[in-house]
């Protein structure tokens, strides 16, 4: 294969000595499995079809369908800089993983003769897209068009796993978590800003989930100084739309205590969506909890208790008077009673209040989704205003307009969440087939950064894995041959 390179030797054991050779070797061997998934869901042809490409084909090199395809293999595999690309760019596996060719002709290089023209010399990508070249995809990518694409991507993804995972059928119900989520930022991004509340500087996205399942549904940049309810009536409602069309018949939305306001509420009666949501605490629900706030007579059990209070309230700016349920809650250790308040639009006879907290609890669990989101992906929203300075280690003749940058941030936001998804997608196979629990962080060191050694016989590429992982992939790639989505 080549000239061995002695590196080093190990003081602590003279028998070990390390080499570098000219073979294929990787630590990505995970993105053959990211990128079959991806072929399953049908999401190469669907986004294909629907995103627009604005760049010369004349001078294109890598197609907008394997850029994509890039940047989310990337990020599945653990990889959010853009500079890391660059390392990886002669990764065989990696390359075999994005490219749209067959065989082993992605291994190919490209010849390069500056003597000829561009029209007679092969479009072979002769490595992985580097840096610049994705962040010019995020520019592509940062029409309103294109944006709402990948924002539509999100729910398509969701939908042909639970509906295949359903026997091809939509859900009955379905719960839907809305929340705010910041990112935090370290620069001056167009559109991030000093939140109070968070004691940061941010981006303040709105963020939507399956409650059941931790499907991403959709994602939203807002200014980092966005108030927690801003938007969120087009938001919700477009994507109840959306979600009832795909994938399920009643779709209920769980909200928590900034969203509640009377557009938002009025709207989602006016279409018969069951909500559920907390309500912020104030002077009037404070009043009213008073006579609620006593223990009764007696010794106090060992089990700490809970009590419900059925109400009526009707905060100043709403149309009309609202169920609104008083949960009482006593606390191990503490003298006073802990309380809240829940509004809904479910009667007492369809859910109980006690079933209500119960089911608002369970917002818990889109939580602990959107906390993997910010801890394994931990989008890194960098774009910013600034214009190249050096091309090819010399000033650029014509300077062009920066990007917007803001929209090129929520392009890399969406990114991440379909990347989410898809290793989602991964994580759900691999807990059918172990019948064990996986984090996505699990999933990446144990099933996804897989070392391997890519041979080629004849016109047949062979990839070498330990006996741990293949048995690990035999499992999981078991159960991706029963996953038969249905095509939208």
């Amino acid at each position: 294969m080549g000239e061995e390179l002695p590196l080093f030797p190990l003081e602590f054991n003279g028998s070990i000595r390390v080499e570098a050779r000219a073979e294929r070797l990787s630590s990505e061997t995970g993105a053959l499995v990211l990128r079959e998934i991806i072929e399953r869901l049908g999401l190469t042809k669907w986004l294909g079809e629907r995103l627009h490409d604005p760049r010369d084909p004349r001078l294109i090199t890598h197609p907008l369908e394997e850029l994509v395809r890039t940047a989310l293999l990337l990020l599945g595999q653990g990889w959010r800089d853009q500079d890391d690309a660059d390392a990886l760019r002669d990764d065989a596996v990696m390359r075999m993983a994005v490219s749209n060719r067959r065989g082993i002709s992605p291994l190919e290089r490209r010849p390069r003769d500056p003597g000829k023209p561009l029209s007679k010399n092969p479009q072979v990508p002769d490595a992985l897209a580097s840096q610049p070249t994705l962040s010019r995809l995020g520019r592509a990518l940062s029409t309103e068009t294109n944006r709402q694409v990948l924002r539509e991507a999100l729910l398509e993804v969701a939908a042909q796993r639970l509906v295949a995972a359903n026997g091809g059928h939509r859900q009955r119900y379905m719960t839907i978590d809305v929340d705010s989520l910041p990112i935090e930022v370290h620069g001056h991004q167009p559109g991030s800003a000093h939140n109070g509340h968070y004691h940061a500087r941010i981006f303040h996205p709105l963020v939507a989930s399956v409650a059941e399942s931790g499907d991403l549904l959709d994602v939203q940049l807002r200014e980092g100084n966005a108030h927690t309810a801003q938007g969120a009536l087009e938001f919700i409602g477009s994507l109840l739309d959306r979600a009832e069309a795909r994938m399920c018949q009643v779709a209920a939305v769980r909200i928590d205590a900034g969203f509640p306001e009377e557009n938002l509420l009025a709207a989602l009666e006016a279409r018969g969506t069951p909500y559920l949501a907390r309500v912020r605490n104030n002077k009037t629900l404070d009043r009213m909890a008073e006579p609620h706030l006593h223990r009764p007579p007696g010794r106090r059990p060992a089990e700490p208790r809970t009590w419900f209070h059925e109400m009526q309230y009707q905060a100043g700016t709403w149309s009309r008077p609202r169920r609104v349920v008083l949960v009482v809650l006593e606390r191990p250790g503490e003298l006073y009673l802990h309380h809240f308040w829940i509004i809904t639009n479910w009667t007492l006879e369809q859910m109980s209040g006690e079933a209500l907290l119960e089911h608002y609890r369970e917002r818990g669990s889109a939580e602990n989704h959107m906390g993997e989101l910010m801890d394994v992906f931990d989008p890194a929203l960098s774009s910013a205003p600034r214009p190249k300075s050096r091309y090819a280690g010399k000033p650029p003749k014509t300077r062009t307009p920066s990007g917007d940058s803001f929209a090129q941030n929520e392009v890399r936001l969406l990114l991440n969440a379909v990347a989410y998804n898809i290793a989602h997608v991964a994580r759900c196979l691999m807990e059918a087939a172990t019948k064990d629990g996986w984090s996505l962080r699990r999933l990446q060191e144990r099933v996804l950064r897989v070392a391997s050694r890519l041979l080629v016989h004849g016109r047949r590429a062979v990839i070498v894995v330990a006996n741990e992982y293949a048995r690990l992939w035999r499992a999981m790639l078991a159960k991706l041959e029963k996953f038969k989505p249905v095509a939208a």
